[in-house]
């Protein structure tokens, strides 16, 4: 691969026709220059899309592999083959803005403690709003419950500049448009498999975290997100990814000492959400909460070489209890 260049966008592709029509001309378009490559990575689709993009973008490059590995480990093997100083990991379903990673790989550049940082991502349905699954940068509360600057659970903040200005410090930032330093990334093992699909980015900044580094957001870069292209909001599937997802990234990335204690809690806490789907009769929803809490249990043996986590390591915005902010004091923001 061409390591002239700094920056590789990696987009990684599973039967997306659709959206690789819909997003690549301008992604194309606008990701082009003397410091960056554009990629898609296909996962082994079965539909055109690699004809597609062969016969339309024939100078785009294309990484084929012979089967689909998910979403983590697809991404840990292009950035394996790929090896840039820097990557972007941007979802298929991404409209970017002119210019918008020169901003990124300008931060990254002139700042080697940031591991991973993100753009404003905004919503692509309503643009002048924020968009759920990342906002303007992330953070995990006191339970481990991930919120955003601009998003506070169900909760979509109206972007009026207010998280504009100096590169902001958080817990994560979103897969949507992840920029890495791509030796960290590697280190550090890359995404974890074991997730399949959701917060396995929070893990990854987290371990980023743990390992000395800043994770930040900046506001002078801005793409729209689609979201929900795979899994939407409300689906069982997605609601037990979330909901046992949470509790692996909090028992691989809480310091050993009170790790017990703060996942009791947060598990009984889990099961408010559990006895709120039961009265709504979202009988489905409620079964994927128990089976999440299930297979947690079933996956922690996996992880029993975890690497230590500095006592003193606390999440980024973990002084906040956003089930008391969102339920008790009603707060929007």
């Amino acid at each position: 691969m061409d390591h002239e260049k700094k920056l590789a966008v990696i987009i990684l592709n599973w039967n997306g026709l659709h959206l690789l029509q819909q997003f690549i001309p301008s992604l194309c378009e606008y990701t082009s220059g003397a410091e960056v490559d554009l990629f898609v990575a296909d996962n082994g689709s079965t539909d055109t899309s690699v004809k597609w993009l062969k016969e339309n973008f024939p100078h785009l490059k294309v990484i084929e592999f012979d089967k689909n590995y998910g979403f983590a480990e697809g991404y840990n093997r292009a950035i394996s083959l790929t090896g840039y100083p820097f990557t972007t990991l941007l979802n298929s379903d991404v409209e970017v803005t002119p210019g918008w990673w020169k901003p990124i790989l300008s931060f990254m550049e002139a700042n080697p403690d940031v591991g991973a940082l993100q753009p404003k991502i905004k919503s692509f349905r309503q643009k002048e709003y924020f968009e759920y699954a990342g906002a303007a940068g992330g953070y995990l509360d006191s339970l481990g419950y991930p919120y955003c600057r601009g998003r506070l659970f169900d909760r979509i903040e109206k972007d009026l500049g207010q998280y504009d200005g100096p590169p902001a410090d958080v817990c994560w930032a979103s897969g949507a448009a992840l920029t890495v330093r791509t030796d960290l990334y590697l280190k550090l093992g890359g995404l974890d498999p074991l997730f399949f699909a959701h917060m396995e980015e929070i893990d990854l900044c987290c371990r980023m975290l743990a390992a000395g580094y800043r994770v930040c957001a900046i506001s002078d870069s801005e793409v729209y997100h689609v979201g929900g292209a795979s899994l939407k909001q409300g689906d069982p599937h997605k609601t037990y990814l979330n909901f046992r997802n949470n509790l692996l990234l909090l028992y691989k990335n809480l310091p050993e000492k009170g790790k017990s204690k703060k996942l009791f809690i947060r598990r009984l806490v889990d099961s408010l959400a559990f006895f709120r789907f039961l009265v709504a009769l979202d009988f489905k929803n409620a079964g994927a909460i128990l089976k999440a809490h299930k297979d947690f249990r079933k996956m922690k043996p996996l992880y029993s070489l975890l690497p230590s986590v500095p006592q003193n390591f606390r999440f980024p915005g973990s002084q906040r209890n956003i089930l008391l902010d969102r339920y008790l004091y009603n707060k929007k923001k």
